[in-house]
């Protein structure tokens, strides 16, 4: 199997390409300089600048980019970028995901960033990620977002194990929603192997 990864060298795509690769499987990086290539096969491209040439030939491609402060509005233009190079493709788009755009309710109108305690600095991240991940639902391509739980923790240690949900924000026995950034990583690279969630989006949490 061959991927790239688009934002290969931040901190969860880098975590992604190294569970990849103790996999075997085949991993291109695609970063805005050589330098900051986490592994020896690298495309040196801004997103904006990838054509659906240089993705043609990978059975999926991964969205690891983080965008923050005024540049959460490039979370739009950068998918719908990847869907116009994708949209005549086979090519699977997996793309790293928000927590604020989970659901709250069984009816699907309140979600997370929308309540009156969430983060108001995050708030503008979690409505751009929301908008993109609307714009991926009408399309044609063949995608898969995932979430992380509410609580994405960098440090916290990696468990070997997770749990899947769907649209809506769960939490655990205990009440909290958490992933360690290398147990998203163990999920997001389960998922690419078995594709069984298609033209979906989930949720992961500990």
């Amino acid at each position: 199997m061959r991927i790239a990864v688009i934002g290969a060298n931040g901190k969860e795509g880098s975590l992604i390409v190294k569970e990849a690769e103790s996999r075997g499987i085949e991993v291109t990086s695609i970063v805005r300089s050589a330098e900051k290539s986490v592994t020896d096969q690298y495309l040196v491209r801004d997103v904006y600048d990838i054509t659906t040439q240089d993705l043609v030939g990978f059975d999926a491609v991964v969205d690891a980019l983080g965008f923050f402060g005024d540049l959460v509005k490039e979370y739009v233009p950068s998918t719908q970028h990847l869907i116009n190079i994708l949209k005549d493709t086979t090519v699977r788009l997996l793309v790293v995901g928000g927590a604020g755009s989970l659901y709250m309710n069984p009816e699907h109108t309140q979600q997370l960033f929308q309540g009156a305690d969430f983060p108001a600095a995050v708030k503008p991240l979690s409505e751009e990620m929301g908008k993109a991940l609307n714009l991926l639902k009408k399309s044609n391509i063949n995608w898969t977002y995932i979430s992380p739980a509410a609580d994405f923790d960098y440090k916290a240690p990696r468990t070997g194990k997770y749990v899947v949900a769907g649209e809506e924000f769960t939490a655990d026995k205990d009440g909290q929603s958490k992933i360690s950034y290398t147990d998203y990583a163990l999920a997001m690279v389960d998922e690419i192997e078995n594709a069984e969630h298609k033209s979906e989006r989930i949720s992961v949490r500990r």
